[in-house]
């Protein structure tokens, strides 16, 4: 096995080779990046809605709460299939990519939504009555009081969730997206060993994960409570 690397290095690491798995390798970040940074601004919208208590917005709320608990609860692969077969016919030409990224959205909105709410629920009450009570309108109480303090329990896990997407975007090869794990079957399919290209596609996502990890440990004992 060895004298088969050796034999297949030089060729596997050529130019070519590395621009191509540096594209896909772009491409998985890129996703990941567009999708939970959407996924951030959207979770945090739906989760500041689920602490309103406005009558007028109870059936936004309901629907607002449907959608979380659905695609939490629905694998990431099927949210593909269901993103591809809803955006092809009403926009034909979409690139794989984009269906891709816009499933990416979807599921991260859902889950760094409940990441939010937990945070904003982790504020002591009485922080909450005391705005009330200085007459802070409902976005004064959110803005000012709660996600200050809301936020060291909500970073932390959310960065843990990012790190777990990065490799959960290999499902996107099942459509044919040219992300890492897809360069991977290619250049195994093109003759070369397994754990040369396996083995790059490996070292590509911890390049990508290992940094937002420690970021989120560090998150973790920074933000701690005493």
């Amino acid at each position: 096995m060895f004298e088969r690397l050796l034999e297949e290095a030089p060729e596997f690491f050529n130019y070519h080779n590395m621009i191509f798995i540096l594209e896909a390798m772009g491409r998985t970040l890129s996703m990941t990046v567009i999708g939970c940074s959407v996924g951030l601004v959207c979770g945090l919208l739906i989760a500041v809605l689920r602490q309103s208590n406005s009558r007028t917005l109870i059936p936004i709320k309901f629907i607002a709460i449907t959608y979380v608990e659905i695609f939490r609860r629905i694998p990431f692969l099927v949210i593909l299939f269901i993103v591809l077969f809803v955006i092809e016919p009403l926009m034909p030409g979409t690139s794989l990519l984009g269906i891709a990224t816009v499933a990416v959205c979807l599921l991260s909105t859902a889950f760094l939504s409940e990441i939010i709410r937990a945070g904003l629920e982790s504020v002591p009450p009485q922080q909450i009555e005391g705005a009330k009570t200085l007459n802070f309108s409902f976005l004064q109480t959110i803005m000012l009081v709660m996600l200050p303090q809301a936020w060291k329990v909500i970073l932390p896990p959310a960065a843990a969730f990012i790190v777990m997407f990065i490799k959960d975007t290999a499902l996107a090869s099942q459509l044919g997206v040219i992300e890492l794990t897809f360069v991977g079957k290619m250049l195994v399919n093109r003759g070369f060993s397994p754990m040369l290209g396996f083995g790059a596609v490996l070292i590509c996502y911890f390049i990508l994960s290992y940094p937002l990890s420690r970021f989120s440990e560090y998150l973790g004992k920074r933000l701690a409570s005493s």
